[in-house]
């Protein structure tokens, strides 16, 4: 499942965080120190060190504005998500195929976090740069991506991606997983166009018998389906 949210960071938030990230100065660092044995002789990026004061400024701003965002809960079913981190590629970076780890320690609780969902958040123009397009591939092919400033794409973590090389100016995003409450892709999937088709017939209809009927089956198929 691929799904694209726009403005996860309204205009306001997307300021704020590039502000601080833009002073960050000694706090980025060489992104292969968060790559596994996989990643690192194909990851060519900078980060934001995760114990430095601006990554915690950037996380809660980012997840205060998910935590509210309904399109995001209703695609990842969020029941825990790792500490957004914070990248960027300057002309010349790139990151080669690779698949996400499965597990992640939380870096504040030292909790095993299983990784559902990858989560890119686009913090720059796509044109201010050429290259560094997220490319995901699946069993139904190659998908590129490359989205305004302040949009998020969601993909499954089984998924192999890459991120082409910058060819001209700097592609910046925050980065991070989610641990979902439906741990099975499709059921999470199946749960997500049934909202979706829910919601529709709300705004066109109403909440008539069939859409609150419908709505019971949604949480019903939830409940029989979530971890805690």
């Amino acid at each position: 499942m691929l799904v694209a949210i726009p403005q996860a960071l309204n205009p306001e938030q997307l300021q704020a965080v590039r502000a601080r990230l833009d002073a960050a100065g000694d706090a980025w660092i060489d992104g292969r120190v968060s790559a596994g044995y996989q990643g690192v002789p194909v990851k060519f990026n900078q980060q934001i060190d995760e114990r430095a004061d601006v990554a915690a400024q950037c996380q809660s701003l980012v997840l205060g504005a998910l935590e509210r965002h309904p399109l995001f809960i209703s695609a990842a079913l969020p029941n825990e998500v790792y500490p957004p981190m914070f990248n960027r590629y300057g002309e010349g970076m790139s990151f080669g195929a690779h698949v996400d780890g499965s597990v992640r320690i939380h870096p504040h609780t030292g909790r095993k976090l299983r990784t559902d969902v990858s989560a890119t958040l686009f913090l720059t123009d796509p044109a201010d740069y050429d290259g560094g397009e997220l490319v995901v591939l699946d069993t139904f092919g190659e998908h590129r991506v490359k989205l305004p400033a302040g949009d998020l794409i969601l993909y499954s973590a089984t998924s192999r991606h890459h991120v082409t090389q910058v060819t001209r100016g700097s592609r910046w995003s925050s980065f991070f997983w989610v641990q979902s409450m439906v741990r099975d892709e499709s059921a999470r999937s199946m749960l997500f166009d049934l909202d979706t088709a829910i919601q529709g017939l709300r705004n066109q209809i109403g909440d008539n018998t069939e859409v609150v009927a419908l709505t019971g089956l949604y949480h019903n198929l939830l409940r029989r389906w979530a971890e805690s």
